[in-house]
């Protein structure tokens, strides 16, 4: 009998990561894939995925042993059920039983933040209370508390982007104005550095290197948006460790840095904050994870 394999996905608005793990959390298998969109488009992905993964392992699809799936909107974790899920066009689908009858394997779904708070905890060996700031297309943040994740009465803890802080009040999807998301995102910075075009991110530091004031200055705005997020989740959860995921963690050392040097001088001004040693609590996920897709088979298993 083939070794109990368990999968993760993480469905994006783009792309979706899925990947199988062994008894002990390893991954024995990747893939990587184009997610449709819509109702329809969401659970055939989801089974490309799960046949794709057979092949790589060499399996028939009902020999996995569970299936996990990080997801963007609101989830239910008892129903199964994923709404308001708007980047992948997706109102309302009960993707767990869907996907279920159609595989005839056990399914659970989760917040795509909160499953890459739990992978990312996983692959990086952390212990104790970690954070996991997803600095995506949105801002938002997920929690593990002693291996266990943290989701709230509602399943909303984390959803930070949507406290209005920022002065300049920028308006914001969700009906308010001056979110963190407007603030220290993707498509925050879209906004407030046009030039950068439909994926400023990736051309951002080079835009830096090459003399452009309007982006250093877009960047430093971000710094200072991503430090007061980890402030904040200081604050609230005094974690142990504060994790930068999501796609501008790719801005590498540069980000780091910014963050580690903002804290650092609020702390000089603020003998409480000085105590906190903040700047000494923010890792940022390596370049190469598969943080929420891990997660997702990991919480897939309890």
């Amino acid at each position: 009998m083939s070794e109990a394999l368990r999968i993760g996905m993480d469905i994006g608005g783009s792309k979706t990561a899925a990947v199988a793990l062994d008894l002990s959390g390893a991954v024995v298998a990747s893939t990587q894939l184009l997610t449709e969109r819509g109702p329809d488009g969401v659970l055939d992905t989801a089974e490309h995925a799960i046949r794709e993964l057979a092949r790589l392992t060499a399996r028939s699809a009902r020999e996995f042993a569970s299936v996990g799936i990080g997801i963007p909107g609101q989830i239910d974790r008892e129903l199964g059920v994923v709404r308001n899920a708007y980047n992948i066009d997706v109102a309302r689908l009960a993707l767990a039983e869907l996907l279920s009858e159609s595989t005839g394997l056990t399914v659970t779904l989760d917040n795509d933040v909160t499953a890459a708070a739990i992978g990312a905890a996983h692959l990086m060996g952390l212990s104790g209370t970690v954070a996991y700031l997803n600095l995506g297309t949105g801002l938002s943040a997920g929690f593990v508390v002693d291996g266990a994740p943290l989701r709230g009465s509602h399943g909303v803890a984390g959803e930070i982007g949507h406290l209005a802080v920022d002065r300049l009040e920028r308006p914001c999807p969700c009906g308010q104005r001056g979110c963190l998301e407007t603030v220290a995102s993707g498509s925050a910075l879209k906004t407030y550095w046009p030039a950068g075009g439909d994926h400023p991110g990736r051309i951002l530091l080079s835009a830096i290197a090459a003399g452009d004031a309007e982006a250093r200055t877009a960047f430093e705005y971000l710094v200072r948006g991503a430090a007061n997020c980890v402030r904040l989740l200081v604050l609230a959860l005094d974690p142990h460790t504060v994790v930068i995921g999501g796609g501008l963690r790719l801005l590498g050392d540069p980000l780091l840095d910014g963050i580690r040097t903002t804290l650092d001088e609020w702390s000089a001004a603020s003998p409480f904050l000085t105590e906190l040693q903040l700047g000494e609590r923010v890792q940022v996920l390596p370049e190469d994870s598969s943080a929420a897709a891990v997660g997702a088979a990991l919480a897939g298993i309890s």
